[in-house]
């Protein structure tokens, strides 16, 4: 006997980083569902992929219609494209392209279409294991190592329990802090939260979460020594503070 056949959707999820320079912090964007499925949980920006446009086109244009801002195409590259069976809506296969973008500002936020709220969650490690949190509210990726036995638990893709994040995408997120993580040392294009120049310290604030350690923890002579080839020093920073000014860096 033949499956019926379901209609498939295709939509556009982008996980948005920042960098907040006073506290120190790598931000995530999640927005607070305004209609269902998944009405009033928190969830990665989301949006259908229009007609006449690309993926790419669509991830700069969500951007764009959840926080305002019009982004060059370098500010966002591919993740990996979702396609497990088990990512039912209304009966209907969803297949999710996800992007990551790299704001090099904290913009103010006014959540667009489809969301009631929308924030910035801070990257944190708990229990050795990465967390996103605002306030008390706090949001863990999944944790199952295996994303067979993720998607084999997915009872209901639509209807996530209250505490988590809507759909998947705590399992997105994971695939995203993992290939971050991987890139550290040859890519990392997530320093582009830092704008066009940082410190070695703001670099290093940004590698702890991800390695899940500290950053008094990442020596800051053997980090230059290790990780100088990917960064070209263009001067030093304006301070008011006494002592000798950090050097400035950018992305070779």
């Amino acid at each position: 006997m033949q499956e019926e056949n379901r209609e498939t959707k295709v939509n556009i999820v982008n996980l948005i980083w920042s960098f907040d320079r006073q506290k120190g912090q790598v931000n995530l964007l999640l927005v607070k569902r305004a209609q269902e499925p998944a009405k009033n949980m928190w969830s990665l920006p989301e949006t259908f992929l229009g007609e006449n446009e690309s993926a790419d086109q669509g991830a700069l244009r969500l951007v764009h219609d959840k926080i305002g801002l019009k982004l060059a195409a370098f500010h966002t590259e591919q993740l990996e494209t979702f396609t497990e069976p088990q990512r039912l809506s209304d009966g209907q296969r969803v297949l999710s392209l996800a992007y990551m973008t790299f704001l090099p500002e904290m913009p103010p936020l006014d959540p667009g279409y489809g969301a009631i709220d929308a924030k910035w969650f801070a990257l944190t490690v708990k229990n050795h294991k990465y967390c996103f949190c605002n306030g008390s509210e706090q949001y863990r990726v999944a944790q199952t190592e295996f994303q067979e036995e993720y998607y084999h638990n997915l009872t209901d893709y639509g209807k996530t329990a209250s505490g988590q994040l809507a759909f998947d995408h705590d399992w997105i997120i994971k695939v995203a802090c993992q290939r971050i993580k991987n890139k550290l040392n040859y890519q990392p294009n997530i320093l582009l939260i830092l704008g066009d120049n940082f410190t070695l310290r703001e670099a290093r604030s940004v590698y702890a979460p991800f390695l899940k350690t500290k950053l008094e923890r990442i020596d800051n002579s053997n980090f230059k020594k290790t990780h100088g080839k990917l960064f070209e020093e263009i001067g030093t920073a304006t301070t008011k503070k006494r002592g000798r000014p950090a050097n400035l860096y950018c992305l070779k």
